[in-house]
């Protein structure tokens, strides 16, 4: 596992067949455990024989047997998602019984197996850390200083107004906010008034 983590840019599927049962993962990014939670309830199917799953949202993670043997299905679905160096992601396997016991061993390399190649195929991108920042100008640099934005990679979450100015508070990743800072305090000559 290399040291940068990734996160999910889609879902993705990918089903096989092992001896004779049909295993169907679905990986989704997700930002929350109710989002993930959500995932599971759109894509487990009643009808299956097991909705096996996990998740790891930074350091909160659970996963779940669904009757499986007990660490044949869910552990090894998280070790999937570990080892893929994947972050901010449900993975469920479904899975639908052929007639062949598997054995616990064979649980485990078909759950994980299955879900380690979905993520390996799913289309990723690295994970940015962001940081917050407030900003408090002068009405005559707001359009000016909303128009660098985009330079830092920033985003706008909340705008108010007072009496002085506008706030703005933005998102942006954490290697960008030293650099926006000193721009920021430069373009408002020294006028805005910054917070973390």
């Amino acid at each position: 596992m290399s040291d940068t983590l990734h996160v999910l840019l889609a879902p993705h599927r990918h089903a096989q067949d092992i001896r004779k049962s049909r295993f169907l993962a679905q990986a989704a990014p997700v930002s929350s455990v109710e989002q993930a939670m959500a995932f599971l309830q759109e894509v487990a199917d009643l009808a299956a024989t097991h909705n096996c799953w996990a998740y790891r949202i930074g350091q909160d993670y659970r996963f779940n047997d669904d009757g499986e043997p007990g660490g044949t299905a869910g552990r090894p679905i998280l070790q999937a998602i570990e080892g893929a160096g994947i972050d901010r992601a449900m993975v469920v396997v479904t899975r639908w019984y052929g007639g062949i016991k598997l054995g616990a061993g064979g649980l485990v390399r078909a759950y994980g197996g299955t879900a380690a190649e979905c993520l390996r195929l799913a289309e990723r991108e690295p994970l940015v850390a962001m940081v917050r920042l407030s900003v408090h100008c002068p009405f005559a640099d707001l359009a000016l200083l909303k128009a660098r934005c985009p330079a830092w990679q920033a985003r706008i979450e909340h705008e108010s107004f007072d009496a002085e100015g506008a706030t703005l508070e933005l998102e942006l990743p954490a290697d960008q906010r030293e650099e926006a800072c000193a721009r920021i305090v430069d373009l408002t000559r020294g006028q805005a008034r910054l917070r973390a």
